[in-house]
């Protein structure tokens, strides 16, 4: 896959590596909610479930030979440490979600994507074969795109704008972002709305300098 390096330049539009053509329009930008991110995508609550667990059954180990209360306390930096842990996967899901800006205009979805490595990924309605929507009761949910074509994508550098588990074919996703339900449905008036065009730019933009996306 051909890689185009870009120079680092102030985005002319958020969001975008440059001014749209003529004739295209944007029609929604949104961003992951860093919450949602940080409980769906980076499993915070699992993380922070564990060191509970874990403090739970120490504690009573630690009991068989000392007193409830100074067998438990005797534990808790485990719950410190889950807490950290927990602190440091929400501030990276916070991040996440403010470096991100998904855009559909009438004729492509854009993500701009990494809060080390600034990517710009773009799908042309045409190279797009599907798209699934997973809710979540908050209303928040993630929108998978099931490309079509040979162009590939790394699940790693993708990640976590990528459908889980989904590793033969790399299926880049809108994550947790609010309102899914909506947004789903405005992309596919969007798509039916009229013909999209093919655009030719290469799929993957990244800052000069930077290595480019491996094909898995």
């Amino acid at each position: 896959m051909n890689m185009h390096h870009e120079d680092i330049d102030p985005e002319p539009i958020r969001g975008l590596p440059e001014l749209l053509p003529e004739g295209e329009t944007i029609v929604w930008q949104g961003a992951p909610d860093w919450w949602a991110l940080a409980k769906h995508a980076f499993k915070v609550k699992w993380v922070a479930g564990y060191f509970v667990l874990l403090f739970a059954w120490r504690g009573l180990v630690a009991s068989a030979d000392m007193a409830v209360g100074p067998a438990f306390l005797s534990v808790s930096f485990y719950l410190v440490l889950g807490g950290i842990a927990c602190g440091l996967l929400m501030a990276v899901a916070w991040v996440q979600a403010k470096a991100t800006v998904y855009t559909l205009t009438n004729q492509r979805v854009i993500l701009r994507i990494g809060a080390a490595l600034t990517m710009t990924v773009q799908f042309p309605y045409l190279w797009v074969g599907a798209a699934d929507l997973v809710t979540q009761p908050d209303g928040t949910g993630t929108i998978a795109l099931r490309t079509l074509g040979k162009t590939r994508f790394s699940y790693l550098l993708m990640w976590p704008h990528a459908r889980p588990w989904r590793f033969a074919k790399t299926q880049p996703a809108l994550r947790c972002i609010p309102e899914a339900a909506k947004v789903a449905r405005l992309l596919a008036e969007t798509v039916e709305a009229g013909p999209p065009i093919d655009i030719t730019e290469d799929p993957v933009r990244v800052p000069a300098g930077a290595m480019p996306v491996p094909a898995e």
